[in-house]
């Protein structure tokens, strides 16, 4: 008799937990930060779909990557100037800055890769360690509490319209480096492919 009490106990059938349904955005394409004319909000690939926390990290990676790009952008620009570090790149190999050659493709073979490694682990541990995202801040905010006189806007109007210039810079600057790097690999400038060759 008590084993049937047990196995009635045991057979009883135990609720189902439904997985917790993904909490809904709260994203406002009148107030969000990167819908900007005059596109609006575009997503043709239905990103929003994926909930708030994985929308969150496309933006964080939007604006790395933008940042990134900014900087690359500007590299090329004054490398292709002319303007070059003074001293060596590689003392091994009796390589000074100056004698890197302006363009992209030169830029990369030129190079010797302990270089490539190092300017990798610098910016992978600038990301990591030093500029990394802490979620209870907005993204892209990576200053937090580093002693840096970053500028901060008090005004919501003037603060919304200045991340939304970065954001859209940085998306040009994406579009941008990798349209110098498709004209180098066509074997044109960077810069100007039209008149060059």
């Amino acid at each position: 008799a008590k084993v049937a009490k047990v196995a009635k106990k045991v057979a009883k059938p135990v609720a189902v937990k439904k997985a917790a349904a993904p909490k809904s955005s709260t994203f406002s394409t009148g107030t969000e930060i990167g819908v900007t004319p005059p596109l609006g909000l575009f997503d043709p690939l239905d990103f929003l779909s994926r909930g708030p926390d994985v929308y969150r990290r496309y933006q964080e990676i939007e604006i790395k990557h933008g940042r990134l790009a900014m900087a690359a952008t500007l590299g090329v620009i004054v490398t292709e100037a002319g303007i070059r570090l003074p001293g060596y790149l590689s003392l091994d190999q009796d390589l000074k800055f100056a004698d890197v050659p302006g363009d992209l493709g030169g830029a990369y073979s030129s190079v010797p890769l302990a270089g490539w490694v190092q300017i990798v682990a610098f910016i992978a541990a600038l990301d990591i360690a030093v500029f990394r995202q802490d979620p209870e801040y907005a993204p892209g905010d990576v200053v937090q509490d580093l002693p840096i006189d970053w500028v901060r806007y008090a005004d919501p109007e003037v603060k919304a319209f200045k991340l939304n210039v970065e954001r859209n810079n940085g998306r040009a600057a994406m579009f941008g480096i990798l349209g110098m790097i498709s004209h180098t690999a066509l074997g044109q400038d960077a810069l100007f492919p039209i008149v060059s060759n």
